[in-house]
């Protein structure tokens, strides 16, 4: 099932376009991550589909337009940091979501459990760690058992311990079947936790795909040696390489599956040059995003 279908969405604040001409498609149980640098439109695109910015042309539905006006019950959404009473627990602050949203049965406690916030659940919220209190609104977002959960740089300003439980919370949640929309700049987390990337930048749209086939199959190898510009003439005209670049005192290769790594050393060794360094990478979600980026 299709559960988000965007076509052409546009917003402009004065001459800046922030969303342009923005299509993209989101299926039941993805969990899809909108990448792109500061100020690239993510904030805006998700604001527009949750009907809280206006767009100014193009549109989007939400589940094919089966549920009509009941569609904003079934979404969940954590945009900014959450605000709760400070001086009240988890447990009441939940409370008090369940009964603006008019939930009857919130199964608070299975949600603390969910976000890892069961042994503080007494605690008062003045008292949580960053990254608790944003765990908790993520808790906050479930209430009502929404089938897409969206979020909006759910990770910003965490530390490295805060950033792994919401990755792990945002996992979890992933496994149960929901459709999760997650809007970063963090190239690390939306590797580790996206099934599906779309990337973005100044408002447009650059490429969409599930995260293995936006990673190419090219390995990225590094190779030196003290004749550096003879090893350059070496691989300069070799069709199995896509690209060559000299950084760092090393030379950059990227080459295609059908390229052994280890004939990089011999034909090295066939010219009278000895490599003096040699490592392999395969290809991150960050190389091929800031190649995509710069071509754009």
């Amino acid at each position: 099932m299709i559960v988000l279908q965007t076509k052409e969405l546009t917003k402009r604040y004065d001459s800046i376009k922030a969303v342009n001409q923005l299509s993209l498609q989101v299926e039941e149980g993805q969990i899809l991550g909108i990448l792109g640098p500061n100020g690239s439109g993510k904030t805006t695109f998700l604001g527009i589909v949750l009907d809280i910015i206006k767009k100014d042309s193009g549109d989007y539905n939400w589940f094919e337009g089966k549920n009509g006006r009941n569609v904003r019950k079934k979404l969940g959404a954590l945009l900014e940091t959450p605000n709760f009473y400070p001086n009240k627990n988890a447990l009441d602050n939940l409370k008090i979501i369940a009964h603006i949203k008019k939930v009857k049965n919130p199964r608070i406690n299975e949600l603390l459990e969910i976000t890892n916030l069961a042994h503080r659940k007494k605690s008062p919220f003045r008292d949580y760690s960053l990254g608790m209190k944003q765990r908790l609104g993520i808790a906050g977002a479930m209430i009502g058992n929404p089938d897409v959960l969206i979020f909006d740089e759910p990770t910003n300003g965490l530390d490295p311990q805060g950033i792994a439980e919401i990755r792990e919370t945002i996992v979890n949640i992933g496994k149960q079947g929901k459709t999760i929309i997650m809007a970063s700049h963090i190239l690390d987390e939306v590797e580790k936790v996206c099934t599906h990337v779309s990337i973005i930048k100044n408002g447009n749209h650059l490429i969409s795909g599930s995260v293995g086939s936006i990673i190419s199959d090219d390995v990225q190898v590094e190779i030196a040696a003290t004749n550096m510009d003879g090893l350059k003439n070496i691989f300069s005209n070799d069709s199995r390489i896509s690209k060559l670049e000299e950084k760092e005192g090393k030379l950059v290769l990227n080459i295609n599956s059908e390229f052994p790594t280890i004939e990089i050393n011999q034909m090295a060794y066939n010219n009278a040059i000895v490599l003096t360094h040699l490592v392999v990478k395969a290809k991150s979600l960050e190389s091929e995003f800031l190649e995509i980026v710069s071509k754009n």
